[in-house]
């Protein structure tokens, strides 16, 4: 059976966290390899990151995965986080450039400028104590100038030190099949897990996928349209959309699935039982 893992962000209200927590607990009864906390620009989470990590293992009693993101982070704040989570008995990491916070400009003068930087730090530092994951693009990240560059900025991060990476998510599985083939060409084998964006709203999906340079294809952007404010119809379409697409992950032989919930566990469960990995008991 395909192992899955789902990812949450921190909320900013108490109620916002105590809802979390009820969704943590419904998709824990799909038996995640471990959940992810994602990290804000320069740190603007960092507490309630924690904060998330710990409530959703105590909650659930799956292995937890923060995020890190280096950009505008000095070494030793780095450094304190990470042995911070040594303490905590935290052993998995995926280690991100990620954001500056909205408004300023280029760090010229940060310790860190790109992920790859923080993994070495990462295995310097504490060794082999982290299962460092790292971000891939079947689809080119958007700031890279090239395909060839982006897959040797992989390379980087992985001769680093990374273990596995997660990818951005995508609706054309080609992109993932191709990347796949560039990689093993350039002799890296290492695990890379689909990431996935169940579909629930065409307008909030249209506008992150512009954001993040995500492709949303013409058909499925010409589909989702036509249903307008027909929320339930885009629900139903997109449930069965994605779920055909890890299909044809699951067939290829996808490591696993990483689901980007939204702090919504409806979705990701829907598609997690029509391809039958979810627990009959």
């Amino acid at each position: 059976m395909t192992p899955i893992s789902f990812e949450f962000f921190p909320t900013q209200t108490e109620i916002g966290a105590e809802k979390l927590q009820v969704q943590a607990q419904q998709l824990a009864v799909s038996n995640p390899e471990f959940y992810s906390v994602t990290y804000g620009a320069g740190g603007s989470t960092r507490g309630r990151t924690r904060g998330t990590l710990l409530a959703t293992r105590e909650t659930t009693a799956q292995p937890v995965m923060p995020h890190l993101a280096c950009l505008g982070h000095s070494k030793e704040e780095v450094l304190y986080i990470l042995k911070d989570y040594q303490s905590l008995g935290i052993n998995r990491i995926i280690a991100l450039r990620g954001d500056l916070p909205s408004g300023m400009g280029r760090l010229d003068n940060a310790e860190f400028q790109y992920a790859s930087e923080l993994i070495a730090f990462i295995r310097e530092a504490t060794g082999d104590h982290f299962h460092i994951e790292t971000a891939a693009y079947p689809e080119v990240h958007p700031q890279a100038r090239s395909m060839d560059s982006d897959l040797d900025n992989f390379r980087r991060k992985v001769d680093a030190g990374a273990n596995s990476a997660i990818t951005q998510y995508f609706f054309n599985p080609d992109s993932y099949f191709y990347f796949m083939d560039r990689i093993a060409a350039m002799g890296i084998d290492v695990p890379v897990v689909p990431g996935i964006m169940p579909i629930t709203n065409y307008m909030k999906l249209a506008r992150f996928s512009d954001a993040c340079g995500a492709e949303l294809p013409r058909w499925l952007r010409k589909q989702l349209e036509a249903y307008g404010d027909d929320s339930a119809s885009i629900r139903q379409f997109g449930e069965e959309t994605v779920s055909r697409m890890c299909e044809k992950l699951i067939a290829f032989g996808v490591p696993s699935l990483h689901f980007y919930t939204l702090n919504q566990a409806a979705p990701s469960l829907a598609i997690v039982k029509n391809l039958g990995l979810y627990p009959e008991s």
